[in-house]
């Protein structure tokens, strides 16, 4: 029982490791960097694309698990994982694979961002 719960205790120990890594990498970028906080999300997201291309983000995620899925990062290994098996399908599965592995979350993102627009007032951020 003991090893169950020491397994339990490692695999949110790799997450928490993995995920900090992360990051902590993308503290370090906008602290001494000048880049926008979009062009760090998309710098990431396409990491994790090109990495998950040549096979090595998937290693990231059987050892890490949600420390590596969760971040930005991640949501490039999975439109790219998708756009990897929707290829097997042909040339216009590689884009619907891409786009069908990513729906859940994109319209979770839709759909919760419609309900804290309409809970909360919008404005512009005063410098």
């Amino acid at each position: 029982m003991f090893e169950q719960y020491f397994e339990i205790f490692l695999d949110f120990l790799k997450a928490f490791a993995v995920g900090g890594a992360i990051c902590m990498i993308a503290q370090i970028v906008i602290n001494y960097t000048d880049l926008t906080a979009g062009k760090i999300l998309v710098m990431f997201m396409l990491i994790g694309v090109v990495l998950q291309g040549l096979g090595l983000y998937q290693y990231l995620v059987d050892f890490a698990g949600a420390g590596a899925t969760v971040p930005i990062s991640g949501f490039g290994y999975l439109l790219a994982n998708g756009a990897i098996k929707g290829a097997q399908k042909g040339f216009f599965g590689a884009f619907t694979g891409a786009l069908s592995a990513a729906s859940a979350g994109i319209s979770a993102a839709v759909i919760f961002s419609f309900i804290m627009a309409m809970i909360f007032k919008s404005r512009t951020k005063k410098n």
